[in-house]
């Protein structure tokens, strides 16, 4: 049990309004959007790689101060050596001397190092407490010069001094590499945070740019894939921006949308050729209704005409009035044709649904008599009254009734059944025909659809079913068995004066 939902066809000013709308928009394609993910990820290693040189530089950096303040910590150890030496065993002061004006020489090569390292005003002091120490030395080694025994008084403050400077200096330097080491591990510490961190971001980085570019390039084709179905499901309505930027796809719905206009005009094309086609047939049967009369008409003419005189009086009533009777038959054929076809503003009215299918009956019976099919209408009598418009409700079922007929070559039975169902009234159309196949039975309602021979059907009388039951806010449904027949089953809503129950 099937229904096939329908879609009104766009028109070409539709087409042309979704063109402007999907040109009208700046273009940002998908190779641009690539380009600048893999342009972002470039830019991204390069600030890691100037990061990372940086970091070495200023590593190598602190490693040469580190040697710098290794190199004077040595020298004021090996001036603190030769002064013990010399307050230990009267050695010369030379040595002493020379190694502290290398200390100098270091201190002043790397003052910038130390600077930054002790700040200015510690330096300062360092380079003072340096300066002081080899001035002791200086006096020393001159009073040592002039004979001062090592008891004199002016020698031994000397040497008190001269030790606690040169105390100053060793916990300087040390406290100068001190502070270097502290501040590597502080950094090594700090890289090692700032790689994980990295890792962690360029790990996020990425997967936002490969997620961007993948959605970028995956939810149009989700997109057009759907697009795909409803145009195979018969819905032939344009493609619409649905972003703010054209691309690529852009041009695809363009395509498209050319081609459901190129659909659309071979499809107007064909439904006029199938409509002088449907006319044909249309009038092929009437013709066929009109000219079983005039047969009889001219059978019966004859006859009077020819043996006039040997009639008796009654007997030529009989034949002038069989001669009415196929007129008037031959009239009622013409004037249901004229009723079916009138075209006048649709207005909805109450209706007996049992005068719709009686009248539509009355178009198909000679039809019926020819296929030799047998016609039952079963439970129609006081179903409640629709509102909906005469013509209308019975093109749908001479529609039915036509298909059915057709589906019964080698006669068969039509019952149409009526029974009531909530707020609805129910119609079934069942016949014992070669029924529907299974795979077209979701195609039943598309417009042009036919399994009939090429010149015996148009497609479009359960089209135009469809739609004038979804008009009549009612709806149809089949169920069919291939070798068995089918059912079409019609729901119209209750008229409002009777809908009560």
């Amino acid at each position: 049990m099937r229904a096939t939902e329908k879609y009104s066809s766009p028109t070409s000013a539709d087409l042309e309004s979704a063109d402007r709308a999907l040109k009208h928009r700046p273009r940002f394609s998908i190779r641009l959007r690539i380009a600048l993910g893999f342009m972002l990820t470039f830019l991204l290693i390069c600030i890691i790689t100037i990061a990372a040189i940086i970091f070495i530089a200023k590593l190598g950096a602190k490693q040469h101060f580190l040697e710098k303040a290794g190199n004077y910590a040595f020298e004021i150890q090996q001036t603190r050596r030769f002064e013990k030496n010399y307050f230990l065993y009267g050695t010369d002061l030379y040595d002493a001397l020379t190694h502290v004006n290398s200390a100098r020489n270091v201190l002043d090569s790397a003052q910038k190092e130390f600077t930054s390292i002790l700040g200015a005003h510690a330096f300062s002091d360092m380079s003072g407490t340096l300066e002081r120490y080899r001035g002791l030395l200086e006096s020393l080694d001159n009073l040592a010069k002039q004979g001062a025994s090592r008891t004199d008084d002016r020698r031994r403050v000397l040497e008190s001094e001269i030790r606690r400077c040169g105390a100053e200096l060793v916990a300087d330097a040390s406290n100068a590499i001190d502070q270097e080491r502290l501040r590597i591990h502080t950094w090594l510490h700090t890289s090692k945070v700032i790689a994980m961190a990295a890792l962690v971001f360029i790990l996020i980085f990425e997967t936002y740019i490969v997620t961007f570019i993948a959605r970028q390039i995956y939810r149009p084709f989700y997109r057009f894939e759907n697009y795909m179905r409803r145009i195979a499901a018969g819905d032939f309505s344009p493609i619409t921006p649905a972003k703010k930027y054209q691309d690529e796809f852009t041009d695809l719905a363009l395509a498209i949308n050319r081609m459901l206009k190129e659909i659309l005009e071979r499809g107007n094309q064909l439904v006029e050729s199938r409509k002088m086609a449907a006319i044909g047939t249309l009038t092929a049967g009437i013709a066929h209704e009109i000219n079983n009369p005039l047969n009889n008409i001219s059978l019966t003419t004859e006859a009077l005409i020819n043996d006039f005189n040997e009639w008796t009086a009654e007997e030529k009533m009989d034949m002038l009035k069989d001669i009415y009777t196929q007129v008037e038959r031959a009239g009622a054929t013409v004037a249901n044709l004229l009723d079916f076809t009138h075209r006048d503003e649709i207005s909805f009215d109450l209706l007996s649904i049992k005068d719709v299918l009686e009248s539509t009956v009355d178009l198909v019976k000679n039809e019926l008599l020819l296929n030799n099919i047998t016609f039952k209408m079963v439970s129609v009598d006081g179903l409640p009254r629709v509102r909906g418009h005469h013509n209308n409700l019975q093109q749908v079922f001479l529609n039915l009734f036509l298909n059915a007929i057709q589906a019964m070559p080698n006669g068969g039975e039509l019952e149409v059944r009526g029974s009531r169902e909530n707020h609805s009234i129910r119609i079934d159309v069942k016949d014992t025909g070669v029924g529907i196949p299974g795979e077209n039975l979701e195609k039943i309602f598309d417009p042009f659809f036919t399994t009939k021979e090429v010149g015996k059907g148009t497609g479009l009388g359960l089209s135009v079913s469809f739609g004038i039951i979804e008009k009549h806010h009612g709806s149809i449904r089949v169920e069919s068995e291939e070798g068995k027949g089918s059912t079409f089953t019609v729901f119209l809503p209750v008229g409002e004066e009777t809908a009560k129950p």
